[in-house]
């Protein structure tokens, strides 16, 4: 394989989990495409929607269509940060102490409700998620690579769960949002359920390995090469400071996020088949990328004001580059 035919045929690899994730998975291709995008980007995803949407199948079903070691974590409320990162261990034979890696020493990693574990235990992904490393016994210890976390929750006003606090919510590149399927998914989704699909048996559905981590390492040399003009640049960043402006918004878009619309962007003209980005681009992923990061006053939300309808306001007013 040339290195010239290399981008192609991981954008090709790309797509075809898109049929793949399909075979278990009815609907959802906004949300099949941003995990594409996080890979894409190495960024972290927060899937979120009530009980019994496919959260979790649908990351199996990412998991099962890459060549990537994968882990899946159960968060509950009495699950302890060792058990995530790891911990140290006393080996009785040799006498000495070792230590034991957590399900977080993977490429994959599945956080399954994270909001239903206490603050103490979501802190502990902190680091993991941004320095893509973790610390313990004052010994640092690097991630594989890739590495991304994609954590379902439930909304936080159901029971039993723990808003993620703003420092960590910033650090997921994108939130996807999974509603309830329509009518025509959701006749198709007891069809296969008549037929016989098992959704603990996905390679019975014939769900393969489509791409893995050369594939991967190709379409991000191919993703930084995109061109991103002045102009593009600078809608990017008028979109993030116009959300620090309104009075309906406590705590606006951060630089991070910007750099976070700016990623996603090129990931998204390269996955379309172009090398450069434009303003259509920025706004079709403006709401995946910055809702999570808009911090809506209590008072405004009283009055039914939303991160994704502060959005629209943004996107309405701010002038796109020509």
């Amino acid at each position: 394989m040339s290195t010239e035919q290399a981008p192609d045929d991981a954008r090709s690899a790309l797509i075809a989990l898109r049929a793949e994730v399909g075979k278990a998975v009815v609907g959802n291709d906004a949300a099949v495409t941003g995990l594409i995008l996080a890979l894409l980007c190495r960024g972290h995803v927060l899937l979120e929607g009530v009980p019994g949407v496919a959260k979790t199948l649908l990351v199996r079903a990412l998991a099962a269509s890459l060549d990537l070691k994968t882990t899946r974590v159960q968060f509950t409320p009495d699950l302890m940060p060792g058990d995530v990162t790891g911990s140290i261990v006393y080996d009785a034979h040799s006498g000495e102490f070792s230590f034991r890696e957590g399900p977080v020493f993977t490429n994959l990693m599945l956080a399954d409700e994270i909001n239903r574990t206490p603050p103490k235990t979501q802190s502990s992904l902190l680091e993991a998620m941004e320095e893509r490393q973790v610390s313990i016994d004052g010994r640092t210890r690097p991630l594989p690579d890739p590495f991304i976390v994609i954590a379902t929750q439930n909304p936080v006003e159901y029971e039993g769960t723990y808003p993620l606090p703003e420092a960590q919510l910033d650090r997921f590149l994108l939130k996807l949002t999974m509603p309830a399927p329509s009518r025509e998914d959701e006749v198709a989704i007891l069809l296969r359920h008549a037929q016989g699909f098992d959704p603990r048996e996905l390679a019975a559905a014939g769900v393969r390995p489509v791409a893995g981590a050369a594939e991967l390492a190709a379409a991000r040399q191919a993703v930084a090469k995109v061109t991103v003009g002045p102009e593009v640049i600078g809608y990017v960043v008028d979109l993030c400071r116009a959300t620090r402006e309104l009075p309906a918004v406590r705590l606006g878009v951060s630089p991070r996020g910007a750099t976070g619309l700016l990623a996603v962007t090129r990931a998204w003209a390269w996955l379309a088949g172009r090398d450069y980005a434009t303003p259509d681009d920025v706004k079709a992923l403006a709401r995946p990328a910055l809702r999570h990061r808009l911090d809506v006053r209590p008072e405004a939300e009283l009055e039914g004001v939303t991160a994704d309808g502060v959005l629209d306001r943004v996107l309405a007013a701010v002038p796109v580059p020509r």
